[in-house]
């Protein structure tokens, strides 16, 4: 528990970033509330799904690459918190309908370029490591070890969970109005919370609540996503648990499909990479309509063998905020309001590590004039900003 006189904070957001931040303030000994519409883990929030990717491919984007050393160690962290590893090792798969350049090349030169050891697979080797799979016609393939599934609906429950004993506050509300000036939140029944430190990390809702900030300022976009989750039939079941996660380009511009094996009990999930750039995270509801599913199944029927076996258990939707470029913003609108959001569908890996540089910066003005482009994947981290990933101890 924080002493009486500790400084405070407000976090705006159950999700895994609201989390992730509630988390590093608490250790840098903030008291902590977490205000969010519903107890986490909120079933229509972005970051409670069965699973999150957590992989090192990431075309020419170099930050984001590298940044995905500091995200395991930010995990590690976690996981000695927690008593336990959410995580499910299974490296990675990248393929492409087209040869030459592309985000798999991109990927290719930018991974050997930093060092990293990448296997090429030609069409034999990547038949017989993925038999369950219609390779025909992959043009470019190539397998990459670490890598693996985020268990990301228990990681949420379980990161509430370890808040609650901490200390941190939960608390039921929906928020109608900010005063990042203050810094205070105006919620639905008039009443106001204010803290020392206000984090914004409200997700798709995020844009409304700031509007010339997020939305007009920098293109953050609410963006309905479906996925579908499947059940192999029994004769590829076995090549399907043991199966690497897979990031599938399909020909045409931005097409794109993932596969996330059926890891710890989960089913096989398949989602589209392409952006909706639509809908109503308030109003729409979260069931996939017919038409939803089959264009995301449509996709993946080329790509499986005994297509038709395979059994739909369900297909649902969540909401994305979407920045330009898929860049991350994580930056303070005022010395004591920072905002989360952006994260495109690829910001869970990135949580922990992203909620103790936003404590950090909270405490350091100089380090949070440096977090914007760090956590745009534009440049290193300003001297410090990673400091809890160095051994130094609990501030809580």
């Amino acid at each position: 528990m924080p002493p009486p006189s500790a400084p405070t904070a407000l976090v705006l957001g159950a999700g895994i970033m609201g989390l992730s931040a509630a988390w590093g303030l608490a250790r840098a000994g903030f008291a902590v509330r977490v205000l969010d519409q519903a107890y986490a883990p909120n079933p229509r929030g972005a970051s409670v799904d069965h699973h999150r990717l957590i992989r090192h491919a990431y075309g020419a984007r170099l930050g984001y690459m590298r940044m995905v050393d500091a995200a395991y160690a930010a995990w590690d962290l976690l996981w000695e918190e927690l008593g336990e590893r959410l995580h499910v090792p299974t490296g990675v798969v990248a393929m492409a309908e087209a040869p030459g350049a592309g985000w798999i090349a991109e990927s290719r030169a930018a991974l050997r370029g930093d060092g990293r050891e990448v296997t090429d697979l030609a069409p034999g080797a990547l038949a017989a490591r993925l038999p369950m799979l219609a390779t025909e016609g992959i043009a470019d393939a190539f397998h990459l070890a670490p890598g693996g599934v985020l268990l990301a609906r228990r990681i949420v429950a379980a990161l509430a969970a370890r808040l609650h004993r901490r200390g941190v506050v939960f608390e039921r509300g929906r928020a109608v109005r900010l005063h990042s000036d203050v810094p205070a939140v105006e919620l639905f029944d008039g009443s106001d919370r204010v803290a020392d430190v206000l984090v914004v990390a409200a997700g798709p809702w995020a844009p409304r609540l700031l509007p010339e900030a997020l939305a007009a300022g920098r293109g953050v976009t609410p963006s309905r996503q479906v996925v579908v989750m499947l059940e192999p039939p029994a004769r590829h079941r076995a090549a399907w648990e043991a199966a690497p996660m897979l990031l599938l380009r399909l020909t045409g511009e931005g097409r794109g499909l993932y596969v996330v094996p059926p890891v710890a009990g989960t089913p096989l999930k398949i989602g589209d990479h392409r952006f909706s750039l639509a809908g109503d995270p308030e109003a729409d509801p979260r069931e996939a309509t017919a038409a939803e599913a089959e264009a995301v199944l449509a996709l993946a029927r080329a790509r499986l063998r005994d297509a038709a076996d395979y059994r739909v258990l369900e297909a649902r939707a969540c909401y994305y905020d979407v920045a330009p470029e898929e860049r991350f913003v994580l930056e303070p609108l005022t010395p004591r309001c920072f905002v989360m959001s952006g994260f495109s569908g690829h910001g869970f890996k990135f949580g922990p590590l992203l909620g103790l540089a936003l404590a950090r910066a909270a405490c350091d003005g100089a380090l949070a004039a440096g977090l914007p482009a760090w956590a745009a994947g534009e440049a290193p981290p300003p001297p410090g900003l990673l400091a809890d990933l160095a051994g130094e101890t609990d501030a809580a």
